[in-house]
């Protein structure tokens, strides 16, 4: 049986990053991709000029209606927007879903514009990571979080991980991506310890929707049925060939996509 993923998510109309970037790699992972939009952005490759939240009622029923009709196997929370979308989006997961939920906390898109309200942060906190089976955040993701300094090294990103877990989360993954040097690792809490992730950093600059695309893998694989620690490495092994592919697409002129599907496309398909 296909697993159902819902991804709640803003959008990005470049097919990056967001809802666009989420349904391709539910679609690359196998599992039957839904979406409900908490944002429209107006961006591409190069940045973020403009973003429109939408009212937080009409996201709250856009999940309802999913779950009326539809068996949902996992659940990718991304941009968020706002305190009151958080709120409906944590309303909506209380009364109507018991299943695998990864929270990926966007906040601020690569380009550096802000994609969450500053008085949303404490409603984040508050209402939706408690409901996170595991939450996904980057380096500066996990300070703001937390309220403070970003990790510059393994030990505090796994001390950090480990104080994510008192704020509710069922599982914190950290992901280094932004440490300096050839290595990106990753660090995962949970109650049973830690579990570090490895891998060498790809020299690309095409690395828009990295993180959207790594926690809809994640829910993808929980979705499936696999355990976290096994979702995580599955979901990473294929980002890191979507990203080492990532230069074979030619989209835009700045922060380009992943390859998504570079384990499904063969010359044949890309050849003109």
């Amino acid at each position: 049986m296909i697993a159902n993923v819902l991804s709640i998510a803003g959008s990005d109309p470049s097919g990056g990053a967001g809802i666009q970037a989420d349904l391709k790699a539910f679609s690359a992972r196998g599992v039957f991709g839904m979406a409900a939009l908490t944002a429209l952005t107006a961006q591409n490759t190069q940045g973020v000029s403009a973003v429109h939240a939408l009212p937080a009622d009409f996201v709250m029923e856009q999940i309802r209606m999913v779950f009326a009709d539809v068996r949902v196997d996992a659940v990718k929370i991304g941009m968020i927007a706002n305190a009151e979308i958080a709120a409906a989006v944590a309303e909506a997961l209380r009364l109507y879903y018991r299943a695998p939920v990864v929270l990926d906390p966007v906040m601020i898109a690569k380009g550096g514009a802000p994609l969450l309200a500053p008085q949303a942060m404490e409603t984040v906190r508050r209402r939706l990571l408690p409901l996170a089976t595991v939450v996904t955040p980057n380096l500066p993701e996990a300070a703001a979080l937390l309220d403070g300094p970003e990790a510059k090294n393994r030990q505090e990103m796994a001390e950090q991980a480990r104080t994510l877990l008192d704020l509710g989360p069922g599982a914190a993954l950290i992901k280094g991506g932004h440490l300096s040097g050839g290595e990106s690792p990753d660090v995962l809490a949970t109650k049973d310890g830690l579990v570090w992730f490895e891998s060498l950093r790809t020299s690309t600059k095409n690395t828009h929707g990295t993180g959207c695309s790594l926690s809809s893998a994640i829910a993808a694989e929980l979705g499936k049925g696999c355990s976290i620690p096994d979702a995580i490495r599955t979901a990473k092994a294929w980002l890191t060939g979507a990203i080492e592919a990532a230069d074979a697409l030619r989209v835009g002129s700045g922060h380009g996509p992943i390859h998504h599907f570079h384990h499904l496309w063969t010359e044949k398909d890309i050849s003109r």
